[in-house]
């Protein structure tokens, strides 16, 4: 398959869902909407990424504007879709859910939980029940109306909408240095830094094995 990852900045690639797609024999087309404009078409699937930016800027990013069109698109077309944190978050908005400030910025691991169509789900559903899923954000996104709510935590975690578009609040596609690296550049991190560090060493490579689950599992209902 022809992969199109469309990306918010430097530090907010495919990562480990990048690797998965390779390993596989997918090819990857990398797209930084910020500065390359409205995303091409012609692609099997799509993948869209993380950034700094949030919904509600798009004065100060009107590039925004350019992303919820091309979401639209995407699921009114039924182009398989996985959108990780921002990009699951612009996707909801185009959708008609609502983006807001968390009552606490996440930096770390969160309980989460699938729901029964979570559970069932295609790509979700080969998760565990229950699992410590890692978020970064401080934003989160109520599932649209018309979308099927895959998995809970304090905050929506993740949702499909259509036949074959998910979004995610948390990401799998992370590496350790990575996400340190997001919060370094923060003037003031939500958590130390050292007990951040000592989180992932002890729990990311499970979580990493599980984002490779989810990216093997979205791939391959992508190619169905």
């Amino acid at each position: 398959m022809r992969l199109l990852v469309v990306t918010h900045g430097p530090a907010v690639q495919a990562e480990l869902f990048g690797d998965v797609a390779v390993e596989e024999g997918h090819s990857l087309t990398v797209w930084d909407i910020r500065t390359q404009g409205g995303p091409p078409g012609g692609f099997d699937a799509v993948l869209v990424f993380g950034g700094d930016q949030n919904v509600g800027e798009e004065l100060e990013h009107p590039w925004l504007h350019e992303e919820y069109d091309a979401l639209r698109g995407w699921v009114a077309d039924e182009v398989p879709l996985f959108a990780v944190c921002l990009g699951a978050q612009t996707l909801a908005h185009a959708l008609g859910g609502t983006v807001a400030p968390l009552p606490v910025q996440c930096a770390g691991f969160v309980e989460t939980t699938l729901t029964d169509d979570g559970a069932a789900d295609p790509v979700l559903g080969a998760l565990p029940r229950t699992f410590e899923a890692l978020n970064a954000n401080a934003f989160g996104f109520t599932v649209p109306d018309e979308a099927t709510t895959l998995a809970t935590a304090s905050f929506a975690q993740a949702f499909r909408a259509g036949r074959c578009a998910w979004g995610v609040q948390f990401h799998p596609e992370v590496r350790h240095d990575q996400v340190l690296g997001w919060f370094r550049e923060e003037a003031s991190p939500p958590r130390p830094l050292e007990e951040l560090e000592a989180e992932l060493d002890r729990k990311l490579p499970a979580w990493q094995e599980h984002g490779r689950t989810l990216a093997r599992g979205f791939l391959a209902a992508a190619d169905s």
